[in-house]
């Protein structure tokens, strides 16, 4: 049979892009397109279950019925309803009083009794009074007892005493204070002087020697102050001395503490002579520490 002419259909070529057929192949090579097709029907399917399942029907509610004889034993639960009661509730039993204003009305006390009930408080009591009287020689006190029975009878006996006479009253002793012992440290010392005569001799006064020297005491004199004592070094136990600003010149083994141009405070050791040029005669005082003692300088 021939096929009736007519018109030559060509079919379109459909070409697919190279990335879904390279996608397809590999899919197909590891075996994951049933995977595939797994997950694409799920996303279908996913809206409808949904619907399903947010049309769940209530479960029906049973009207509550007549309470039973077994039911009335049980204890009901009510929600509590927290909160604060009203304050007009509250205080409704009281009336509203003014803090600053004082009872209307005086409490009445003409009823009211001391003591226990059958005892006015006075029976059986002593009532005393006392009286004083001034004489020229001497002074006396009166004294009135009047006593109460429990009969109604009242007893006055008046006696006479002799006034005390005044004294003076001494203060009422404290605790003792407890005494303190001052210490402090005194010296021996031998003081010689010695000046230059005009025509060039030397004049030497006899040695003066002075025990128990307390600090603070001007050598050799209030006269002529050299030098002043001061006490000893807490380290050294050496005496110091305080040197005048008319001192010229220091001799001897004597240690400057202080002082830049001229010393102010020098430190002498025990039996180790010194000598000080003093005043614009140049006198010259050769002073030696023979001793340094402790001694009591008082109570304080």
């Amino acid at each position: 049979m021939k096929k009736p002419k007519g018109p030559d259909l060509k079919m379109p070529e459909l070409k697919v892009p190279s990335f879904v057929a390279d996608l397809y192949y590999d899919l197909r090579d590891r075996r994951l397109l049933p995977l595939v097709a797994l997950v694409l029907v799920a996303i279908v399917a996913m809206p409808f279950l949904l619907s399903d399942s947010g049309e769940e029907s209530k479960p029906p509610q049973v009207a509550p019925g007549p309470a039973s004889a077994s039911n009335a034993s049980q204890l009901t639960v009510v929600p509590a309803t927290p909160g604060l009661r009203d304050y007009r509730k509250r205080l409704r039993g009281r009336s509203a009083k003014d803090p600053f204003q004082g009872p209307s009305e005086p409490s009445d006390l003409s009823d009211a009794q001391l003591g226990t009930k059958g005892n006015d408080g006075f029976e059986g009591s002593e009532v005393t009074s006392t009286t004083s009287t001034t004489t020229s020689a001497t002074d006396a006190t009166r004294v009135t007892k009047t006593t109460k029975s429990d009969d109604g009878i009242v007893t006055t006996e008046t006696t006479t005493e002799p006034a005390e006479e005044p004294g003076i009253e001494e203060p009422a002793e404290g605790p003792a204070t407890p005494e303190i012992t001052l210490y402090t440290f005194a010296i021996d010392v031998r003081i010689k002087k010695a000046t230059t005569a005009p025509d060039g001799s030397t004049e030497a006064d006899k040695p003066l020697t002075r025990s128990k020297v307390l600090p603070p005491a001007p050598l050799p004199g209030d006269k002529a102050q050299v030098i002043t004592y001061t006490g000893i070094s807490p380290k050294t136990r050496n005496p110091l001395f305080l040197v005048s600003d008319e001192v010229t010149s220091i001799f001897g083994e004597a240690v400057c503490l202080s002082g830049d141009r001229s010393c102010q405070l020098v430190e002498v050791e025990e039996g180790m002579p010194t000598t000080f040029v003093y005043g614009p005669g140049e006198a010259r005082y050769k002073i030696t520490v023979l001793k340094v003692v402790p001694v009591t300088a008082g109570q304080f």
